[in-house]
């Protein structure tokens, strides 16, 4: 009985603990942003001037919530058809072969390589690629960060769509093997709309991490302070502007960058919520 108290003890400790700091990181981000909101409103959100000149500082969000926004939304519409496939390969065609375990182990892998590592492969080997096939802009952009972005999730969103497949019960796929049903009908009729409401996690899950990416995207899309008005345009992201100007900055423009980390933890929480609800919808 001592022992099942002290285990009840430490789990609520724990809890209150991660939501001591969650408080604590909403209350820093908060209070650091005041500045910015006194001075510029709620202007400050669909504003695309960025001038931090002395006497003349003016700061909105705008660009950088397009930019994160175009980019990470790309990324998740070229790496899904992608990670899908490789996902019903690994966990449906070739599951329990020697080429899945392989395979399996190398996405792990890959899932795991730090995001800096990606943005000097695709500073180093992508950009110079795409130049060749006449890209504006030396090679950096929306697309290129796009692109990377996209390399970078379809391993992750891989791993986890092929965990949900996998834990598909047989029962059902036999049932259906029983009434006649083709690989290709199992597939599409029992596995996916079993393991859907999963796949749909792993996928927001995805999103969520281009959301915040900051180093490959920071070396890859140009760091302009403006509003891409094409794909190929140059741009900024709410992550990489902090890592550029952060460091630098004071005063105003300090909480200006503090402020938009709040409001990239704002959108990452709105999109969370919203994959939940649509998750508990399809389940």
């Amino acid at each position: 009985m001592n022992s099942d108290k002290i285990t009840k003890g430490v789990l609520l400790l724990s809890s209150f603990i991660i939501l001591l700091v969650a408080g604590g990181m909403i209350y820093s981000l908060v209070q650091g942003s005041v500045p910015a909101f006194k001075n510029f409103g709620f202007k400050f959100i669909y504003s695309n001037i960025w001038n931090p000149t002395d006497g003349k500082e003016n700061y909105g969000a705008l660009p950088f919530i397009a930019g994160t926004i175009v980019t990470s939304i790309a990324a998740l519409l070229i790496s899904l058809p992608l990670s899908f496939s490789a996902s019903l390969f690994l966990g449906e065609y070739y599951r329990g072969t020697k080429m899945a375990k392989v395979l399996g182990t190398m996405v792990d892998l890959l899932a795991g390589i730090p995001s800096i590592v990606y943005g000097l492969w695709g500073f180093y080997v992508l950009r110079p690629v795409l130049i060749s096939f006449g890209l504006p802009n030396q090679g950096f952009g929306v697309f290129t960060a796009s692109l990377i972005l996209a390399i970078m999730i379809i391993p992750y969103a891989t791993s986890l769509s092929n965990e949900i497949i996998s834990m598909v019960p047989n029962e059902l796929k036999e049932a259906a093997y029983s009434l006649g049903a083709t690989k290709s009908e199992v597939i599409f009729n029992v596995v996916v709309p079993t393991a859907r409401s999963g796949i749909i996690a792993g996928y927001i899950l995805s999103f969520g991490r281009a959301l915040g990416e900051t180093m490959a995207v920071t070396m890859l899309i140009g760091n302009a302070n403006i509003i891409p008005n094409s794909f190929f345009s140059t741009g900024n992201t709410m992550a990489s502007v902090i890592a550029n100007q952060f460091g630098e900055a004071e005063g105003l423009k300090l909480s200006s960058l503090i402020a938009i980390g709040l409001l990239l933890f704002l959108i990452t929480g709105i999109i969370n919520a919203i994959g939940k609800f649509i998750i508990k919808k399809m389940s």
